[in-house]
This record gives structure tokens, sequence and C-alpha cells, in this order.
């Protein structure tokens, strides 16, 4: 288990990064902020090579969803929605609002098959599990603690009712979650959750680092995982296992980079996969909301996609008495799109492969998933004339990307832009074909996002088959 820090200089600052809860109720629309495009119901993209088009389906809304947040230097981002496939192939959709967080049953088609439930209290969407009876959404909830911030919760429903509703955090474990940047996974007998938190207490007061903690499938919290590891988190990835810890990466500010985390949080001799700049807005941002993923092969390989600036240099800090800070040069001004492999749950395999090379292109909201039985789907938002300052960008938005890559990361088809945009998890139906739900709206990045959110009252099911 890695310490918290000796000093505090290098907190997560609230003003950098607001949590999703704020401007929740807000119904204005910004000046220069995302309109909303009229589509029709169902509409079709004209089709790449080997890429085939994606289809989209209009799901209403019962309350208004503010499908903005805003990131580190108030970075325009995408408010997470959460898509995953039960079972049964029904599916379910999880979204915050003003009154909690709603979730909406889908079925396989993409269409609803019922009212939403709404997890009252509920302040983000943290990663959500469908099962044929309901769901389990890794949350926040209100606590009272020393920072009077939130606490991480496992709320699970069946058919309608709450099972159980399980703090992750707490007094006794001496932290809070005032926000999660979290993943949820689930390997059918036990859920994963990992997620960001603040020290309240202990060793850690006044420290942001991350938790891994197990639950069963009635709540009881298990052995395993850890109370603290990277040191600050600004990015959460995290894949289920059949045995054994769960596969997971962190970006790690203090040493600066990506590491493998899996199974024994973030100690000072964690591989890494990528050295990066990674003070808080640096990064390319967080798993799976903002950036990449964590898709494993048949053959037990791991991919992930990020938005990456390298490193022209990287060495240990010689001003930290520890030994364990970094100090890493940029390649680049501008976020790069980059693919990394590990060999399996614990081994990097080489060198992060680029996508992207254009000096003047911003590269935002990258994402993988798995394509076929051999092939990556790595997706993300363009923008061109970037000007940037303290590791964030503005740009003039030029597209969604969509890419077909192999498992070593060479070309299958050339770029495609699309207009449906992915804006948080990505679920992979029993065919194959993936689906996710998002904001129908057209991005800007012109400006920081610096009032309360716009809101939508529908969302797009996109689907793509491969």
């Amino acid at each position: 288990m890695t310490k918290a820090r000796p000093t505090t200089s290098h907190r997560r600052r609230h003003v950098a990064r607001k949590p999703l809860a704020a401007g929740l109720g807000a119904v204005g629309v910004l000046v220069g902020a995302w309109y909303a495009t009229a589509t029709p119901t169902t509409t079709t993209t004209a089709a790449a090579p080997q890429l085939a088009a994606v289809t989209n389906t209009t799901v209403n809304l019962a309350a208004k969803f503010p499908y903005l947040s805003a990131g580190y230097n108030n970075t325009r981002e995408w408010t997470r929605t959460a898509t995953a496939v039960a079972p049964n192939g029904t599916l379910r959709v999880a979204w915050p609002a003003s009154d909690g967080v709603h979730v909406t049953p889908l079925t396989a088609a993409g269409r609803r098959s019922g009212t939403d439930t709404v997890v009252k209290g509920a302040k983000e969407v943290g990663g959500l599990v469908a099962h044929n009876d309901g769901f389990a959404l890794l949350t926040r909830v209100s606590d009272t603690n020393k920072w009077k911030e939130t606490a991480a919760a496992l709320i699970r429903y069946k058919n309608g009712t709450q099972a159980f509703r399980t703090k992750l955090t707490g007094t006794a474990s001496h932290d809070t979650a005032p926000l999660l940047d979290g993943q949820l996974t689930w390997n059918g007998t036990k859920y994963g959750t990992y997620f960001v938190v603040h020290g309240a207490g202990g060793f850690a007061d006044g420290h942001f680092g991350d938790k891994l903690s197990y639950v069963s499938a009635k709540g009881a919290k298990l052995t395993g995982g850890w109370s603290w590891g990277c040191s600050h988190n600004e990015g959460i990835a995290l894949h289920a296992e059949t045995t054994g810890a769960f596969t997971s990466l962190c970006f790690d500010d203090w040493r600066s980079g990506l590491f493998v985390s899996t199974g024994i949080g973030a100690p000072d001799n964690a591989p890494a996969v990528q050295r990066e700049q990674c003070w808080a807005g640096y990064c390319g941002g967080t798993f799976a909301g903002r950036t990449g993923d964590l898709v494993k092969s048949s053959t037990g390989r791991y991919a992930t996609a990020f938005a990456s600036r390298g490193a022209a240099s990287a060495a240990k800090n010689p001003d930290d008495a520890s030994g364990r800070g970094w100090t890493v040069k940029p390649k680049t001004s501008t976020h790069q799109v980059a693919v990394a492999f590990l060999k399996n749950r614990n081994t990097p395999a080489g060198k992060p492969v680029y996508l992207t090379s254009a000096a003047g292109t911003e590269n935002v909201d990258v994402h993988i998933a798995p394509y076929g039985k051999d092939r990556l789907l790595v997706s993300w938002e363009s923008l061109r004339n970037a000007k940037c300052s303290s590791g964030t960008c503005t740009g003039t938005f030029t597209g969604t990307h969509l890419r077909l890559i192999d498992w070593n990361g060479a070309l299958k088809t050339p770029d495609k832009v699309v207009q449906a945009r992915i804006s948080g998890d990505v679920a992979t139906l029993k065919d194959g074909s993936l689906t996710w739900a998002y904001a129908p709206v057209t991005p800007s990045y012109a400006s920081a996002l610096t009032g309360a959110s716009p809101t939508t009252t529908t969302l797009k099911v996109a689907r793509l088959k491969p």
C-alpha cells in the first residue's frame, strides 16, 4: 500500500474540478454552450470499409439531464452516462438529474421498456452493472464527516426495490468521496468498486488517493483490494476477473504516469505503462467517462486507450526526499490518441502505439472497445487550432472519430467521422454489437464552462454492429 504524501502541497483542489452534482438543477443554456441538433428517431451514418454504420434510437427522458460537467480549469466535459447489458440482453442506462441518478430500462434494441428507477440522493454515475432483475450502481451519497463531503456507495436494486445500500467510505476508514471518477465491475459472484477517496483522519488526512473494495452479491464488504493506492489518482480502469485480483490501472500524478495497480494498489514498484506529466488536469482524463477503458482479448491480453502528451524525458525528482516522485517533461503540448497493451493482468507489453500526431490538434474523450473477434474500436473527439494552458486545451471541434485497429495497434480502417458521440461506458451485446447512450448535441470546446450545464430531455442510444 502506498503511503500518503508527506505534505499536502499537491492536494486535489475543488476549485480545479467541480463535483458532478454542481449545477444539476440548472436549466439555462450557456452562450457558446453545446447546442442540441435535430435528428430523426432512427438515423444511419455512411459506412466505411469494414466498419458498419452507426444506428441511433431516441429515448425520451423523465427529467432534465445536464449533459456537461466542468473539469479541470473548467474544461467542458461530457457528464458521464453508463450503459450496461444484462445477461438476458436487456439494457440499463444510468444518468444524473436534480432528483438523483436515473436508471432507464431498455430493450435489447435500445427502446424504453419501462419507467425509470430513480436512486434518490445519488450524486454521480460511478459505474453500472445490469442484472436481469435490476442493476447495481456505484455512486455518492450524503455522509457526516470532517470535510462535509459525500461517501462512496454501492446500491443494488431488484425488481424496482432497493436490495442494499453499502457505504464504502466513512468515519471508521477515515475517508470520504467528494467525487468518484470510478469503475464498477462484476464477475458473476462479486463486485469490484474502484474510486477516488479523500483522507479524513489517520495517516492520509487531507490527501487524495484511491480505493478498491470488493462487495458480495448481498452487499457485504469482502476482503481484498486496498484502502489507499494511487495518490493522487487522475484516472481509473478496472476489469473483472473470474479468479484472483481484478485487473486495474491508474494515472498517478506523484509518480507521473499510467500504472498497473492490479492487486497491489500502486506501490512504488508498480509497472509503468506510460510516463506522463500527470498533475491535476494534465493527464488526458479519467477512465471510463472521459478517456479509455480496459479491454481483454480471448488470449488474455489487455488493451487500453488514453489521451497522451508522451514523455520527452522522465526522471526521479531530486527534490523529493522520499525518492518516489518523478518529473516528466511532455513531448507534445496537445494530447494525442495512444493505445497500450498488457501481456497479462500485471505486465505491460512494449511502448504505446500512437494513432494521431498533429501537433496543433487536441484529442479528447478517447475510448476503446472490442469489435468482433480480433479487432478494437478506438474513438475520440478532435479539436483543431488548439490553445493550451495548464494541461487543458480549447479549440474548434472537428468531429467524433472511429477507427478500427488490431491487437498490435495496426490500422484496419481509416478514420470515420460520425454524429454519434461517446460520453461514457460502452456495452457489448451478445452478438458483439457495441451500444452506448449519449446526449444528441454537437459540442463546442471554444471556451471554458463557467456556468451551469445546459440540459436535454432526450438521449440517443447508438449501436454499432461488427
